[in-house]
């Protein structure tokens, strides 16, 4: 059994598999339809600090469920393991665990956004209040 390994350490290992998104390039992947945007923030934060507009909402405990392709829970928006996946959650701490293991099911494309939700509204990108 291998030693027990800290969060910091285990979120600098996993970024590394990957490469991470910044909030202005993610908002042009997603204009120009190269990119699903997938805001995995609970229900408060996003009636606090609202929604990206366009963005799909999943719920981070559902993650997997609905965006794997081959699985009978996933959502139309799961077309296969090709698609490019940009998680997005408050900070860009979660995120990037959750885009880990969207790699484990096959998303080799699927990243995280840099600095989450609220490094998308302090670059003044669009955001839909409630």
């Amino acid at each position: 059994m291998s030693e027990p390994v800290g969060i910091d350490a285990l979120l600098e290992q996993v970024r590394r598999g990957y490469r991470r998104i910044e909030p202005r390039a993610a908002h042009n992947a997603a204009e120009a339809g190269t990119a699903l945007l997938v805001d995995i923030r609970y229900a408060a934060l996003r009636e606090r600090d609202g929604v990206i507009a366009g963005a799909l909402v999943i719920e981070r405990n559902e993650l997997e469920w609905r965006l794997d392709p081959q699985g009978s829970h996933r959502l139309p928006e799961a077309t296969d393991h090709d698609l490019r996946v940009v998680v997005v959650c408050n900070e860009g701490y979660a995120s990037s665990l959750a885009a880990e293991s969207l790699h484990r099911l096959g998303l080799h494309r699927a990243t995280d956004l840099i600095g989450g939700f609220q490094a998308w509204r302090a670059a003044g990108l669009p955001v839909a209040v409630p």
